[in-house]
């Protein structure tokens, strides 16, 4: 079991922000996990990731239980967290490969003095996903879709069990969002890697390799499990509190709204 939440809320100044979650994920599925802005998606990754602990209920990441385990250390590097907020931690003087090797040793900067076998792995995920030819590019200077994929890189070096993918795409133009996403689908088709969490709030970003998704609303669960299931008219409209349309091309989903005439 890769997550176990049961019951678990957060609470935050009386009120709350997560409400009695109970979800489970297991070992090689990949979830997509949708909601709109507000609806709690980051203090569920907070929890994930153990930068923040529940009001109540029960949380197992990894097999660690919360409460029961020293987290921090252990899940930190088993878990690759790719983020909007991580991206703005970074050192500004430092380059892509420099960005991606800091990865082997889950630091903030590359304090630590890399072997040839950990080099060679930085290496060969810069050619993976596409960012060789810019390896010795300051961070800094890279466009956006550049820095999120050497950040994709970065968060395989230690070869985590769980890869957590935060709105990845935000503010790439179209070109870069579609090679960003075809990172993903290579990224979770491959026989050995990490179940993934991608978070979004665009439908048309799960790609058919997200068989699972999980509906996030006001700080509870909506509904979660078979995407196509999910991601139908019908269960959108109510979802989102509008009518819209959903349509699949090309095994992706595209959302539009309904027309009064329809």
């Amino acid at each position: 079991m890769i997550i176990d939440m049961q019951e678990v809320s957060l609470k935050r100044e009386g009120r709350f922000i997560l409400n009695n979650i109970t979800w489970q994920v297991e070992n090689g599925e990949h979830w997509a996990i949708l909601g709109l802005n507000g609806s709690g998606k980051t203090f569920l990754l907070n929890l994930i990731n153990a930068y923040t602990f529940p009001s109540s209920g029960t949380i197992k990441v990894l097999g660690l239980e919360f409460g029961k385990t020293y987290l921090a250390e252990k899940l930190r590097k088993q878990i690759g967290f790719v983020s909007a907020s991580l991206q703005n931690r970074l050192h500004k003087g430092d380059n892509a490969f420099e960005v991606v090797l800091s990865g082997a040793f889950a630091s903030i900067g590359l304090y630590d003095t890399p072997t040839d076998e950990i080099r060679e792995r930085a290496i060969g995920l810069l050619r993976e996903l596409d960012c060789y030819d810019y390896a010795n590019r300051l961070y800094d200077t890279l466009s956006s879709g550049e820095k999120q994929r050497v950040l994709i890189a970065r968060a395989l070096m230690a070869e985590p069990e769980l890869l957590i993918l935060d709105e990845p795409t935000n503010g790439l133009d179209f070109l870069a969002k579609e090679q960003l996403l075809e990172s993903v689908e290579r990224i979770a088709g491959g026989t050995d890697g990490p179940t993934i969490l991608y978070v979004t709030h665009h439908v048309d970003e799960i790609l058919p390799v997200f068989e699972h998704t999980l509906l996030l609303k006001d700080g509870g669960i909506y509904d979660a499990g078979n995407t196509e299931r999910l991601l139908e008219s019908d269960v959108m409209s109510s979802f989102f509190g509008v009518s819209v349309e959903i349509s699949w091309k090309g095994q992706r989903p595209e959302l539009s709204k309904r027309s009064h005439l329809s």
